[in-house]
Formats: structure tokens, sequence, C-alpha cells
């Protein structure tokens, strides 16, 4: 063989090919990164298929997790966006649910990943704008034996999350796979984090009614077109504008974060504020209520039926500003 002194390097990606969104398994099997060639960045655990970091090109962090969160599988993450499914909040009695833990066991349960999937469009700046999609599974046949015994019904989940370099969408589709109907609830739990609570609103709530869960779960109307939060926060509300009124995260007069919402009517708004964040064990820093927010995209305040063989989707996009 011919030793030539000024031979090519290798190439480092195929000609022609533009730049490709980067997916790695890592950390024993046990969380997913995707990147994209421009810098932006989403990591989820498969452990409840928890989001739990969406960084921009600049890697700056738009969701909040706590210090304290366990992300070994031994607890529910507090923060990022924890999926909730077939129940939210306690289970209330003498139905189906009724056995199963606070917020289900979407959040709990170990989910599969099942791919990923690239695409290309135009973007608002002129060029390409890449988007990769990863997509996980859950199904009744996956769940733990003692889980089933709490909710016996067979069905599939497949929960997708869609990184572009403006926005971050989360999707999830239920099929009832089961002989008998069965009702459920889902929200997508999102924390985000914010510079200052004090200086932070929430806007697209006007005129909407709410159940005020830290005021004895009064149903109660919006007057104010910009939500301060000033205390501890607990509502679900119903906007009136429908599926197409955004709601929009806005700190110091600007728009920080825009949530669009596909077939899930309810919102809640969500902080605990000073003293419940001291209680909670799995909140850190306990200060870190200043520099969070949940505004959470959900079908909660009335229960879904789902006939055997049908299936339900619902989804939000969050988009920067």
């Amino acid at each position: 063989m011919v030793d030539r002194p000024n031979k090519p390097s290798a190439l480092s990606s195929t000609p022609g090919l533009p730049p490709q969104a980067q997916v790695n398994i890592t950390h024993g099997n046990q969380k997913v990164t995707a990147v994209l060639p421009t810098g932006e960045s989403v990591e989820i655990l498969l452990y409840g298929a928890t989001v739990i970091s969406w960084k921009d090109k600049s890697g700056a962090e738009k969701l909040w997790l706590s210090e304290a969160s366990k992300l070994d599988g031994s607890k529910a993450v507090r923060g990022g966006i924890p999926l909730v499914f077939p129940v939210f909040g306690p289970p209330p009695p003498q139905h189906a649910t009724s056995n199963l833990p606070q917020h289900g066991f979407a959040r709990t349960s170990r989910w599969e990943f099942l791919g990923k999937s690239t695409s290309e469009s135009e973007s608002s700046e002129g060029g390409a704008d890449l988007s990769v999609k990863l997509d996980f599974g859950l199904s009744s046949a996956s769940l733990e034996a003692e889980t089933k015994k709490l909710w016996d019904y067979a069905f599939n989940l497949i929960y997708s999350v869609t990184l572009s370099r403006e926005s971050l969408t989360t999707s999830l589709v239920v099929t009832n796979d089961d002989s008998r109907s069965f009702e459920l609830q889902v929200l997508l739990h999102t924390y985000f984090r914010v510079g200052d609570i004090t200086k932070t609103t929430v806007t697209g709530l006007e005129g909407a009614q709410y159940i005020d869960k830290v005021d004895r779960k009064s149903l109660k109307t919006e007057s104010s077109s910009s939500l301060c939060i000033a205390g501890e926060t607990d509502r679900v509300y119903t906007p009136v504008g429908g599926l197409s009124a955004p709601v929009k995260i806005v700190e110091g007069g600007k728009t920080k974060f825009t949530v669009a919402r596909d077939n899930l009517q309810d919102v809640v708004v969500w902080n605990p504020w000073s003293e419940k964040a001291q209680g909670m064990g799995d909140f850190a820093p306990k200060e870190g209520y200043k520099n969070m927010l949940c505004v959470e995209a959900g079908s909660v305040r009335e229960w879904q039926t789902l006939e055997p063989g049908d299936a339900f989707e619902g989804a939000q996009t969050l988009t920067l500003a």
C-alpha cells in the first residue's frame, strides 16, 4: 500500500446530507437525550417517560427540576414534565382508579424507547428548521403485576416528544385494548423555569371558570387578564377561548413561553409557595418556588370515556416567546 502524505482525512458526515440530530441512550439505558445541530436539547428518563431538561441553543434551561428529585426510578420526579395518567390528583372513592396512587402510574412506570424520526421544514428566519421526534411506549402487558391489580384494563400508550429550534411538543395517544370501556384523565404537568415569580404573570385565562383547590375547591371565575402569583396557587381552569386561545407565561412584561393545547381543554396553574414548599421533602431548594411555575395542559375536570378499540389523543406545544 502506497503511503500518501497528503491523503484526505476521514469525513465526519456524508457529503450532501444536512447535519442530523444526535440521539443517545445513556446512564445505563435509563435516559434518552437528543441534541439538534443548532444546539437545542431535550432529556427524557425512561422512568415515567419524564422530560427532565429542555435547553435552547445557548444551553439555557427552560424547565425547573428540584435538586432533591430522585432520578434513579425510586420515586416520581419533582420537576420537568411528569406525565399524569389515568387519574389526576388523589383518586376518587368508588371509582375504577380508586386504588391507584395520586396522579396514576404512568409517571412511575418504566417506558420503552420506540425510536426517533426527524423532519425538516422552512424556518421563519429562513433556512432549514430541523426537528426530532422521540417515541416512547407503555402498555398493560409491560406493567408490574402489582400495578395491574390496581387497574386491570388492557391499554396501550404512545408518548411522543418533539424538539425543534423554538418549541417542544409532547403528545399522548391512549388506546383501549380491553373489551370494556374505561374512564381516564390526562395531564402534562410542566414545571417552567422563571427568573422571578413575583414578576411573572399568566395570560389567556380571563373569564375562565376555575376550581380553586386552595379555597375548598370553590368554583370561581377569573377576572384578571393577567394572573399574578402572590401565594400558594392550585387552580384548574377551563379557558373560555377553548383550544384556539393560547396561554402565555409573561415575565417582566415579555412573553417567555406560549402553551398551545390540542384536545386538552383544561389548564392547571400551580405554585406551592413558601410554606408548602418547606413541607415537601423532594422540593429543593426550598426557595425554589420563586423560580418555577407549573402551567399544565390536561383533561382533568371531567372523565374521558374510552370505548373498546377507541383512542384518545392530546398534546401541548411549548414555544419560546
